[in-house]
């Protein structure tokens, strides 16, 4: 969606909306409007919307009132996004192609107003390139806002903002897209795209070169498919010179068949939005390039496809990860831990990190334990566990903090390894994290986030439709703000 800051919008426009706080008085508009607002309910709780028609300047018009909830409420800003999102939702389809958005009488500051602005777009978000028999009342009409009324400052805080938008927006669309045209070779492509002129750096690692610096780990959970195993960083140094950066890893499995280890065909389609941490991570990194963000930060994405072929790795062989580590691979299906694991140890040995973040759809037993409602985080440092929760609360992408100890690291010992790729079937997030921590160097902040129940929904959300949601883009974003810029 296109939105423009203005003064003075086209005057042709018919659609016209205004945010209101919730018990605020509506003015200026005729006395008919406001009391068929009054009937109906209508009092500004955030996300609540009234519609009806008026005429004003002699005009009929479509109004929209939108509510913005309690302004001194604490989630205020989350209210916000969701009177902008409402909107959308309501007239995506609504035929209606431009809308003009008042937010004058709201009070707003510059971030509130960008808010707003965020929300609007965020939920016009839609993956529609297959449908090609789409009803025409199913199809999307809005495409523009023209806002008027917006504090000063605003522009420079919906710059800000579009740029975050842009990020799940991009990740949004590699999560959606099927694993015939989403595989590593062309998520390497779109991101040697998205990135083309952004001044980051692209480093591109194909299966020889891995294989070549020891990781059996990574390379063999892509030895049954055809599509060539890849590893993925962006690098962007916008902060001090020298200083060590911030590397974010994200574990993308295009697709997973769970390899030998055969998932149950019903919800296997599912399987395409398991590189959902590397996309998270490819969007994160897209938005803080964009907005040229004061920070040294790198993005690292293990790429691979888990294919049950003639080459598969099987279970109960044993492979070598990059950190000399070896591993008894008991499920193949547990294979976004093998991923990771040579990836971060790659990470740490190229980049000497300040500190360490992956994110995952790891494991079905995080669904189990925390729903839909919280990404989980296993971290061994109290202070980026804190930086990493204040970040998911301000922005949205919630996390809740799991535990980590050595009891549960004793549940991965192998007989005839290192360690083994799987434990017992209770605490099975945990023990995915306990493996991925024997890959930390001493002394390097780590925080694992398995994202497994965040970044698809069934459902709509108040920021996006059925589908992908972008989780973790906002939540690193934030991060970076809250602690790399600050």
């Amino acid at each position: 969606m296109q939105i423009h800051l203005t003064a003075a919008p086209p005057s042709d426009i018919r659609l016209h909306a205004r945010v209101i706080n919730q018990g605020a008085a509506i003015t200026g508009l005729d006395a008919a409007f406001v009391e068929g607002a009054a009937a109906s309910r209508f009092t500004g709780r955030a996300g609540q919307v009234f519609e009806g028609f008026a005429t004003t300047a002699g005009v009929l018009r479509r109004i929209a009132l939108v509510g913005a909830g309690d302004a001194t409420a604490a989630e205020r800003r989350a209210n916000l996004e969701y009177a902008g999102a409402a909107l959308t939702a309501k007239y995506l389809t609504s035929g209606e192609s431009t809308m003009v958005l008042d937010l004058g009488q709201a009070g707003l500051s510059a971030d509130e107003a960008a808010a707003v602005l965020l929300g609007l777009r965020l939920r016009a978000w839609r993956h529609d390139a297959y449908r090609t028999r789409l009803a025409a009342d199913k199809r999307p009409s809005l495409t523009t806002a023209h806002v008027i009324g917006a504090p000063e400052g605003t522009a420079a805080a919906w710059e800000r903002e579009a740029a975050l938008a842009s990020g799940v927006e991009f990740t949004r669309g590699l999560v959606t897209e099927p694993a015939n045209i989403i595989y590593p070779a062309t998520f390497v492509a779109a991101c040697e795209t998205a990135f083309a002129g952004t001044g980051a750096e692209i480093t591109v690692l194909g299966e020889a070169e891995m294989a070549a610096l020891g990781m059996g780990a990574l390379v063999g959970v892509g030895l049954g498919s055809e599509r060539e195993s890849k590893l993925l960083a962006i690098r962007w140094n916008g902060g001090a010179a020298g200083e060590k950066p911030t590397v974010f890893v994200g574990k993308g499995v295009t697709f997973d068949t769970g390899g030998i280890s055969l998932k149950p065909p019903p919800g296997m389609e599912d399987m395409k939005w398991d590189m959902g941490g590397a996309g998270a991570v490819a969007g994160a990194m897209l938005a803080l390039v964009t907005r040229k963000a004061k920070a040294n930060i790198i993005g690292v994405m293990g790429l691979v496809e888990n294919m049950p072929d003639g080459k598969a790795q099987r279970p109960g062989d044993i492979v070598t990860t990059m950190s000399g580590q070896t591993v008894e691979v008991l499920n193949t299906d547990a294979e976004g831990r093998l991923v990771l694991c040579d990836a971060l140890h790659w990470a740490q040995e190229q980049y000497h990190p300040a500190r360490i973040v992956d994110l995952a759809t790891l494991t079905g037993a995080m669904i189990i334990s925390l729903g839909n409602e919280y990404g989980g985080m296993f971290a061994n440092d109290d202070t980026l566990a804190t930086q990493l929760t204040t970040a998911g609360q301000t922005s949205g992408d919630k996390l809740w903090r799991m535990p980590l100890g050595p009891n549960y690291d004793k549940l991965i010992d192998s007989p005839v390894a290192d360690i083994k790729n799987v434990g017992p079937r209770e605490a099975g997030s945990i023990t995915a994290a306990q493996f991925l921590q024997r890959f930390i160097k001493d002394g390097t902040p780590w925080a694992h986030l398995d994202i497994a129940g965040m970044v698809w929904s069934n459902k709509p959300g108040h920021t996006w439709d059925k589908g992908a949601t972008g989780y973790g883009v906002r939540l690193l974003d934030q991060f970076v703000r809250d602690v790399l810029e600050s």
